[in-house]
């Protein structure tokens, strides 16, 4: 029966997707404010969630380095977090720059995913900068960005995912191995459009 309704909540998501070019549908939402937006291998993807989140107006809160206290805090003013987008995709300078490696990164997020879990929080797995991203900067067996990648989207309730990014299937196999729902998007700007079929507005 679950795994039915996992087959179903896919085709609505596939659905309203196809509307939201149109005019996005607040009923079709199928996650809930406040949410946490983080990073796990501290790309730039995260501030592309902030610039649209900000412009739909939701409640959330951006922390590319939150932990599990930051969770438990809730937002400031809307209360206890209802779901977490967890952006992967590793980069080198970012992690640097934070001090961190991908070691902590990996840890990270395995507290973060328990502790969502745990608290019934929906939890979000994207990549959303394409192909580039997986394969920008890449020493030869740098496998970082992959391993975010395995850290997050297996464990996920659902994934968003750019289009170029899905190139070799690697996001649609995981969906359907694990039975969630993906949703492909073709460009950064489709997120207007997007958001609101997940979280309504």
């Amino acid at each position: 029966m679950k795994r039915l309704h996992k087959i179903a909540l896919t085709t609505a998501l596939t659905l309203s997707l196809c509307a939201a070019t149109a005019a996005p549908v607040s009923a079709q939402a199928t996650a809930e404010l406040p949410v946490l937006v983080t990073s796990v291998g501290q790309s730039p993807g995260p501030v592309y969630f902030r610039v649209f989140m900000n412009r739909l107006g939701y409640d959330f809160v951006f922390n590319s380095l939150a932990t599990v206290e930051d969770m438990a805090a809730g937002h400031e003013t809307a209360g206890a977090f209802k779901s977490i987008i967890i952006v992967t995709g590793a980069s080198g300078k970012g992690m640097g720059a934070a001090g961190i490696s991908i070691e902590d990164e990996l840890s990270r997020a395995e507290r973060l995913i328990a502790q969502a879990k745990s608290l019934g929080m929906t939890i979000i797995g994207a990549h959303i900068e394409g192909m580039e991203r997986r394969a920008q900067g890449a020493a030869p067996g740098d496998n970082t960005d992959e391993l975010s990648i395995d850290a997050v989207c297996p464990n996920a309730d659902m994934l968003l995912v750019m289009e170029e990014g899905n190139e070799d299937g690697r996001f649609s196999d995981i969906a359907t191995d694990v039975g969630i729902p993906i949703i492909l998007f073709e460009k950064l700007t489709n997120l207007s459009d997007v958001l609101p079929t997940i979280f309504g507005g």
